[in-house]
């Protein structure tokens, strides 16, 4: 193996609070804010502030050989701007290191670029990408969709709108025998692909607490040699930054694997790249070629839509949203439109899943709701009435 090429994504969506009409107005009339302040102070305390003070660390005992990726969401972003300088101020820390590169995905981690028109998948990136600057002072060149739903036609897009690479999952079925350790080119387009190794990402994400895995407990050398001894050229580790504090407990070890594992990396040889350094140094070594049908995600074993999509809840709920996009963008209200774009948040459809098993373990996980259904009653009953005020504002016009 000759690099690794680190990318963390970070989110907090606005979640919904148990819908019942009174006289509230605006975001507070769907979406509990005493909720999702105390999730995101939280996890800002138990994760982003520690996990970004120890990258900080690294890069510094590493001279800088210690190089990582991290994309941010829009509603995480207007958290931070809202609740907390300090965690806004560290990200802009990690900026300075010239370390760390930052990239754009939809600003409100939406499901949007499965709609049949593009239209608002395009303008939710810009406005990532607008944002990102305005509060980091930077322009990302790599782009990453909601939960790494991809297909060729999502690759063009980024390739349109002047993306040089895109990230997404190491599907087995899409490989074949070939190896996620390369860069490869998108099909119909020319945008470099970064492909997630699903196994080596997980060992941390998922198994590193595991006390019944075979490997456990998993060490910053043995983790090393894993990734050395891995044939290609670069080793893509994606994962959600909450792993480190968050869904692995401090108390877990994750922080000590963290400031081991650099170290250990750096003395095997192996080099640290982002995903622009990664798609600079090595050519493709084949084409990806997924059809809008077939599109991949990065969630659980299917690794398709069928997290936010797989069963007749989740359908008609989107396709409620969905349907609702011209007569929103009608009414001209800035309220109105910014509501329909939260509830266009991959998390609301997340929560509605009835997978069983592994699958079904994680997603009660991140669910606020005691059951799918009451997550998929909630957000009808907030769709019917946010559908009427809808009506009635288009009405008044």
């Amino acid at each position: 193996m000759k690099s690794l090429c680190f990318y963390f994504e970070l989110h907090q969506p606005y979640r919904l609070k148990w819908f019942w009409p009174d006289s509230s107005t605006g975001l507070d009339r769907y979406f509990d804010e005493k909720l999702n302040k105390e999730i995101f102070q939280r996890v800002a305390e138990k994760c982003y502030l520690p996990a970004n003070n120890t990258m900080l660390e690294l890069i510094d005992e590493t001279n800088k050989r210690f190089k990582l990726s991290m994309s941010v969401t829009g509603t995480l972003l207007s958290q931070c701007e809202k609740w907390d300088d300090d965690t806004l101020q560290s990200f802009k820390d990690l900026t300075d290191t010239g370390c760390v590169e930052f990239i754009d995905e939809t600003y409100y981690h939406s499901l949007a670029s499965l709609f049949e028109s593009k239209e608002e998948f395009l303008e939710e990136v810009k406005e990532h990408r607008d944002l990102t600057f305005d509060l980091l002072g930077i322009r990302p060149e790599v782009f990453r969709n909601t939960e790494m739903l991809y297909n060729n036609s999502i690759a063009a897009l980024a390739e349109a709108m002047g993306y040089k690479a895109i990230l997404t999952e190491g599907v087995d079925r899409l490989l074949g025998m070939r190896s996620p350790n390369h860069v490869y080119k998108a099909a119909g387009s020319n945008i470099s692909v970064l492909l997630r190794n699903f196994k080596l990402s997980d060992d941390i994400g998922f198994r590193f607490s595991s006390q019944c895995w075979e490997e456990y407990p998993l060490t910053a050398d043995k983790w090393a040699n894993w990734v050395s001894n891995t044939s290609g050229e670069t080793a893509n580790i994606f994962m959600d930054y909450e792993t480190f504090g968050e869904h692995q407990w401090i108390d877990t070890g994750i922080f000590e694997f963290l400031k081991a594992m650099p170290g250990e990396i750096l003395e095997r040889g192996v080099e640290f790249c982002t995903p622009s350094m990664t798609v600079d140094r090595y050519s493709p070594a084949g084409e990806i070629d997924v059809g809008d049908f077939s599109t991949i995600s990065w969630a659980d074993i299917e690794r398709d839509t069928s997290a936010w999509l797989g069963n007749d809840m989740q359908r008609r709920c989107f396709e409620e949203i969905k349907l609702l996009e011209p007569y929103v963008k009608s009414t001209n209200d800035p309220e109105l439109l910014l509501i329909w774009k939260h509830l266009l948040t991959s998390d609301h459809y997340y929560y509605m899943s009835t997978k069983w098993l592994g699958d079904g373990d994680v997603h009660s996980y991140f669910s606020i709701h005691t059951t799918p259904y009451d997550a998929a009653i909630n957000f009808m009953a907030v769709i019917m009435d946010f559908k009427a005020r809808v009506f009635e504002r288009l009405n008044k016009t």
